[in-house]
């Protein structure tokens, strides 16, 4: 698949609210979650979260600092509550790199950390 039909398929399903296949997320994203979880830990971010792509199909992971995995749709929801305002506009930033990352076979995955504004 090119990169710009990953796009069209990522965009419909992040920002478009499009369905997610759960037995992607099984195939492919479940079993890096402790590698994912080591790495947040590492680089202290407070979430993290990936996408992948296979057959036209979409799947999400977003894990929080205390352990909590959140699959697919709720991934979005959960990312959406967090960018409150911005989802998006972050989205739509982010979508073309991880489409790129994608179409050269590789899961895309990005941590977050937050500030805290006293």
């Amino acid at each position: 698949m090119t990169k710009k039909e990953i796009e069209i398929l990522l965009r419909h399903a992040l920002i478009g609210d499009g369905k997610m296949a759960y037995g992607l997320y099984k195939h492919e994203l479940e079993e890096l979650l402790d590698e994912w979880k080591l790495s947040m830990a590492k680089e202290n971010d407070n979430y993290i979260f990936a996408v992948t792509e296979n057959n036209g199909d979409v799947a999400m992971v977003l894990i929080e600092k205390a352990g909590q995995v959140y699959i697919n749709e709720q991934a979005r929801e959960k990312l959406e509550a967090l960018w409150l305002g911005a989802y998006e506009s972050n989205m739509m930033k982010i979508i073309p790199i991880f489409a790129k990352q994608l179409a050269k076979g590789e899961i895309p995955v990005s941590g977050v950390k937050m500030a805290v504004v006293a």
